[in-house]
């Protein structure tokens, strides 16, 4: 049985295809997103899982959870047939439940097509604004993209920062330079 990454693969590039020739691109992007937080809710796929229920009340209750939540601008609000076509579909093969990997896929097209990378220091002490734009800079040098930047403090750290950059992981920790040190002494 194929994993849901694989499964969401041809699902998000071709609702990307669309929403780049439309021009839905950030639209669409907030809806999956919203989407992939409702799913993650265990109380919502449970529901949805239930055997009595019918596509239609799937999608009726769906499409009015997400106006709720996203608002009438949401593409899966049920004002959008667009949105809501989609949304058959996925009920229609039962991969409802693979639509957060949709959204995470999504969004590592929609990076690629405006060469953007989403970049999280963690730090042990909070950065100073000079040395995030030092550190920004340097990215987007090295990585030849322009970069999203967030920040996170975690006070398990000795000393340094980790920087993630998609799969690039730039590990600067004064914990990472000691058991290298120990390692060199060991050896």
């Amino acid at each position: 049985m194929a994993d849901n990454n694989t499964i969401a693969r041809p699902y998000a590039r071709a609702v990307f295809d669309i929403a780049q020739e439309r021009g839905l691109l950030e639209e669409l992007s907030g809806s999956l997103g919203v989407a992939k937080d409702l799913l993650a809710d265990g109380r919502v796929t449970k529901f949805l899982s239930n055997p009595s229920l019918t596509n239609k009340k799937r999608l009726a209750f769906v499409t009015d959870l997400f106006a709720a939540t996203a608002g009438a601008e949401s593409v899966f609000s049920g004002m959008s047939d667009y949105g809501t076509n989609f949304l058959k579909l996925l009920l229609e093969y039962g991969r409802l439940d693979v639509l957060p990997e949709i959204s995470e896929r999504f969004d590592a097209l929609k990076a690629e097509a405006e060469n953007t990378v989403d970049v999280t220091i963690i730090s042990a002490s909070e950065l100073s604004d000079p040395q995030v734009q030092e550190i920004q800079s340097a990215l987007k040098s090295r990585l030849g993209r322009d970069i999203n930047l967030s920040t996170e403090i975690d006070e398990h750290l000795l000393g340094g920062a980790v920087i993630c950059a998609g799969d690039i992981v730039i590990d600067g920790s004064v914990r990472a330079r000691l058991e290298g040190l120990a390692n060199t002494l060991v050896s």
